[in-house]
């Protein structure tokens, strides 16, 4: 049984605030913690119902779960729907050095963590294995984002830099590939596997001094006809698009 005082603490861990003050995040269903268990990150502590435990005996006994029952899941989960399954991991704080040669999707402002989740979780079906966000980014460690991954957050690479800085200095060595409303129709664009492309805020797109740094402006065509078409797409299925023509 979990004191008042540890879902107390537990349930700090819904809050961006203290989970920068501690380092640790929240992983919650039985994908995303099965993901993250045979991931480089450390778990401090998995919390298991009793339907876990059953549903799991080949590998859940051997890591030592808390016991917690449903109503106890209820109150340090962050779902509607409470999973079977909740654990607790450090953040990362050294991440790979991204190789030269390798495709980087660059996110700039999304500020849905369900459209960055989303994108994590695509970029690691089409083999992208790091994506740099600006800082204005949502976090990566909101549980609506790490949900929405599906367990992908373990496999790739998810750096914050200064956007235009870190794009700036790349642009020397290949090419910037920008989504925008007018650009090179994606369809008979010759990508190459070490491209950065830039994928732009849900509602304004990518940013000015962002767009500064864009060598080469590309776009997905619409086949849609007449004034009452819908204005641009979401931008996870924008960079779904384009990783699917970019790999």
């Amino acid at each position: 049984m979990l004191s008042k005082n540890r879902i107390s603490q537990i349930r700090k861990l819904h809050a961006k605030k203290f989970r920068d003050e501690s380092g640790l995040f929240l992983v919650e269903g039985y994908k995303s913690v099965e993901m993250l268990c045979g991931s480089d990150f450390v778990v401090e502590e998995i919390f298991a119902t009793e339907n876990a435990m059953t549903d799991n005996t080949t590998w859940l006994p051997a890591l030592s779960p808390t016991l917690v029952t449903a109503d106890e899941m209820s109150r340090i989960s962050t779902m509607q729907t409470p999973p079977e399954l909740l654990a607790i991991a450090q953040q990362r704080t050294n991440l790979p050095d991204i190789p030269a040669d390798s495709p980087v999707l660059t996110l700039d402002h999304i500020s849905d963590p369900g459209n960055l989740g989303t994108i994590i979780r695509t970029a690691d079906w089409f083999g992208i294995q790091h994506i740099v966000c600006s800082p204005d980014c949502v976090e990566l460690y909101n549980p609506k984002t790490i949900q929405a991954t599906m367990g992908s957050f373990a496999h790739v690479h998810v750096h914050q830099r200064p956007l235009a800085t870190f794009l700036r200095e790349e642009s020397t060595r290949r090419r910037i590939l920008g989504t925008f409303l007018n650009g090179e129709d994606i369809r008979a664009l010759d990508f190459r596997p070490s491209d950065i492309v830039v994928i732009g805020n849900e509602s304004n797109g990518i940013s000015d001094e962002v767009a500064q740094t864009v060598t080469q402006r590309i776009t997905i065509p619409s086949s849609a006809q007449g004034s009452d078409t819908a204005e641009s797409l979401n931008a996870a299925i924008a960079a779904a698009v384009v990783m699917y023509a970019w790999r």
